[in-house]
């Protein structure tokens, strides 16, 4: 049977037991997805429980008329690159509240422009990471992708923290240099900040229970 019929179903039957059938169906792929964007395990996790924490929140089985997974797999892109835009201080448009930033997670699948421009993103932050000096890099990937505290990269490269500090900032300020180009004007338009809420998986399977 359909995955898709099947968690429809639930949800018209028992709300809960559509959204428990939904995190356990797509949870572990979106995450994999997240991790594409945004180099990190840990934040990956962070940014798709948010997703499903909004989805219960405001209802929002209610309200698609397309697939769950499509409505998934575009608000876990537009979660993961609202990220890297406060990750790297980028200007955004401002939106007044919560709601707002929520009402974009029901919004329409991107188009193929607007899909193609996430991975325009992708690739020049990748090139940009490549490009910088190999020690600068391996601060840079230490940090913000493997999630390393200071100390721990300090004690692995052998080097002060200052001098973390010193690459990471580098690091931060070629990369704001390159997404601040035309292209990420165009991504402004397509996704708002948001105040990163604590939440883990633990939090998200008491909706389900």
């Amino acid at each position: 049977m359909d995955p898709e019929f099947m968690i429809r179903q639930a949800f018209s039957e028992d709300a809960r037991r559509g959204y428990e059938l939904l995190f356990r169906r797509y949870y572990r792929p979106l995450c994999s997805q997240a991790v594409r964007f945004v180099h990190s395990r840990a934040i990956a996790e962070d940014l798709v429980s948010e997703v499903f924490l909004s989805f219960w929140k405001n209802q929002v089985h209610t309200q698609i008329n397309t697939s769950f997974q499509a409505y998934l797999y575009s608000a876990v892109r537009k979660r993961s690159y609202s990220h890297l835009r406060q990750e790297f201080n980028l200007e955004a448009v401002p939106v007044d509240d919560q709601t707002d930033r929520d009402r974009l997670d029901a919004g329409h699948v991107q188009n193929p422009e607007q899909l193609l421009q996430y991975t325009e993103l992708y690739q020049r932050i990748e090139e940009t990471v490549r490009l910088l000096p190999p020690q600068c890099q391996r601060v840079f990937v230490m940090s913000r992708f493997e999630g390393k505290k200071h100390r721990e990269i300090a004690e692995e490269l052998q080097i002060s923290p200052k001098t973390i500090e010193a690459h990471l900032s580098r690091a931060l300020s070629q990369l704001r240099q390159t997404l601040r180009m035309g292209l990420f004007c165009g991504m402004l338009l397509l996704s708002q900040p948001y105040e990163r809420p604590v939440s883990s998986v633990s939090t998200l399977t008491t909706f389900a229970e």
